[in-house]
């Protein structure tokens, strides 16, 4: 029976297969990650774009879902790492099986190995077998638990974290050039300049003009 569930075991769970399929759950959880990295980008840019508008309930509701999207990208972080160190895992399990086979090939190999299988053999791949699957238990379980991600999430981090996103805008707005009032201005201030040289002209014409009705009157 032992012999029987191994051999099964052996055929539909190969290294290479079980390999390639990590690989693509690791592709997989890549773009997922990205996809997440972009959405938390898009939020922070809402926060200050509210941040704007004096908007302050807009702007934390988005760096909660900010906040959402960080703990998930971290959560996706742990995921890949446990997928390399299953396929390193794996890895190494198939290169020593590939020496096993290799080993087969010589009839001294083949007369060690049909010694070394023997119900003590059986028995010590058994146990083998049964803490890989404890550990795999174990594993799922910790991936099922809930994270509690949004309850975790702190108020007064996200009100520090408006104020800071609020004195980077003032700074941008106080860093603006400000040049363009008294160009516009100009042209008022040299009114006064044009007119003084008419009212010089006109007080002129006045004076010859008195001096001439004297001269008549004498």
């Amino acid at each position: 029976m032992f012999e029987k569930l191994f051999k099964k075991s052996k055929e539909t769970l190969s290294p290479l297969s079980t390999i390639d399929k990590l690989n693509e759950t690791l592709e997989m959880l890549e773009k997922k990650e990205n996809v997440l990295q972009r959405k938390m980008s898009s939020e922070i840019q809402k926060a200050k774009d509210f941040t704007r508008m004096k908007n302050k309930r807009a702007a934390i509701q988005c760096l909660k879902r900010k906040k959402l999207y960080e703990a998930q990208i971290e959560q996706l972080g742990n995921f890949q790492l446990r997928i390399h160190d299953q396929m390193i895992t794996l890895e190494g399990a198939k290169a020593t099986t590939d020496t096993v086979y290799a080993l087969r090939t010589g009839a001294a190999a083949m007369k060690a190995i049909q010694h070394s299988m023997n119900v003590d053999d059986i028995d010590k791949t058994m146990e083998e077998v049964n803490e890989h699957t404890e550990n795999m238990k174990q594993i799922q379980e910790a991936l099922a638990a809930p994270i509690g991600a949004a309850a975790d999430i702190d108020e007064d981090e996200l009100e520090a974290e408006l104020e800071e996103l609020e004195g980077a805008e003032l700074e941008e707005e106080l860093l603006q050039p400000t040049g363009s009032v008294p160009a516009v201005q100009r042209p008022a201030a040299n009114l006064p300049q044009r007119a003084a040289p008419l009212q010089s002209t006109s007080n002129e014409e006045a004076d010859e003009l008195a001096s001439l009705q004297a001269e008549m009157a004498l």
